[in-house]
């Protein structure tokens, strides 16, 4: 089937079921789902490289800066929507050449400093092309959002040689994580009352952690100083 084959989304597995087509909807599916086995790929190889250099920290420094990874793969009916919305056909290969997040790693670090540091050696491996960057750190949203993303693209190896897949890897400290998730479920909380009051205590938190996350990152280096003294 060529990559401009459009994809569908069937209503509902009945209908799939009932219309005595399930082979030919099937078929019409095949290269989406090669896509996001691409992706997923993808994923695990920026999940590896990300272990290995936390494994490499706590060997040769007895310190993780890594806390933990997440990693997903948006699901078909919001990558369509998300397609839609940009006024584009969803077919596989506009999907591919469009959007930079459908596979997302999500990587909480302890300190600012630490996210700089493996975003810096994450980039600097000579597989990896660093594609788009966007500090909101040191430049954060109106609402207070804190994180660095990065647009790669990675290698996979098919049985048909290289493929350059792209991924989305975005950095937080525990603090801007916890910020994150909390706004993105009141975002989506319907009929709010005092809506512009929330949004500005919303921004006043995401500060306070803003200068929280400061304060840990000054005691940590003042006990890393120490310890070298000693």
């Amino acid at each position: 089937m060529s990559e401009n084959t459009q994809l569908t989304v069937p209503g509902s597995f009945e209908n799939i079921l009932g219309s005595g087509r399930t082979e030919e909807l099937l078929e019409t599916a095949k290269p989406f789902i090669e896509l996001m086995m691409q992706y997923e790929c993808a994923v695990r190889e920026v999940e590896t490289k990300l272990n290995v250099l936390n494994d490499e920290f706590s060997t040769l420094y007895n310190y993780n800066p890594i806390e933990t990874i997440k990693t997903r793969v948006k699901d078909p009916i919001s990558i369509i929507g998300k397609m839609k919305r940009k006024n584009l056909t969803p077919t596989v290969e506009n999907i591919e050449r469009n959007l930079n997040d459908i596979a997302g790693v999500r990587v909480i670090c302890s300190f600012p400093d630490d996210i700089y540091a493996i975003a810096e050696i994450l980039t600097g491996q000579d597989d990896i092309t660093l594609v788009k960057r966007k500090d909101y750190i040191a430049d954060p949203k109106p609402n207070g959002y804190r994180s660095l993303h990065l647009i790669i693209e990675i290698p996979i190896f098919l049985s048909t040689g290289k493929k350059m897949m792209r991924v989305e890897v975005q950095f937080r400290t525990i603090a801007m994580d916890f910020w994150a998730s909390l706004e993105h479920k009141l975002k989506y909380k319907h009929n709010v009352r005092d809506s512009e009051e929330i949004s500005a205590s919303l921004k006043s938190c995401a500060d306070s952690i803003a200068e929280l996350d400061a304060r840990m990152q000054e005691i940590h280096n003042r006990i890393e100083r120490e310890n070298e003294d000693t």
